[in-house]
């Protein structure tokens, strides 16, 4: 059998498997006799080692609960509703993007920066840089200290 262990707040209830009434509890030092539940209030969320035991029977566990003061309790249930909303919800406006977009899709817009579709004017060429032009037949001789280097 195993240790049932509630956590509620900052509450912490540890029940015991031993089945008798009279119980000795011992956490982190301290010897406490009781019944077969122990209560722990305002909880500091610090590990601590628990052990019940009643004659030579003894059961012993590592206790490492996270508590809060101001923390709400969900069931699965309520768990289950929120994330299927947040779901139809998420794909609800995904289909009503899809539809709306797909609508404006076909039309040409006649915003103001919109230019009426026709034959595609051809550009001039660029304009050349003069750093970078290409050799001409009667400039050859300013090039001619660049020649190849044989290794």
């Amino acid at each position: 059998k195993e240790f049932l262990v509630e956590i509620s707040g900052t509450t912490v209830t540890i029940t015991c498997p031993i089945t008798e009434d009279r119980i000795e509890w011992q956490l982190t030092g301290t010897r406490v006799s009781g019944k077969k539940q122990h209560v722990i209030d305002n909880h500091d969320s610090s590990p601590v080692n628990v052990s019940c035991s009643s004659g030579d029977k003894k059961h012993a566990m590592y206790l490492n609960a996270r508590v809060c003061a101001n923390c709400e309790e969900l069931d699965t249930l309520a768990v289950t509703g929120i994330i299927t909303a947040d779901l139809l919800i998420t794909f609800g406006v995904l289909i009503l993007v899809y539809y709306f977009s797909k609508d404006r899709k076909g039309r040409a817009s006649t915003g103001a920066g919109s230019r009426p579709r026709g034959q595609k004017m051809q550009r001039p060429p660029p304009v050349p840089n003069p750093d970078y032009e290409p050799i001409r037949k009667g400039q050859r001789e300013v090039y001619a200290g660049l020649e190849s280097r044989g290794f």
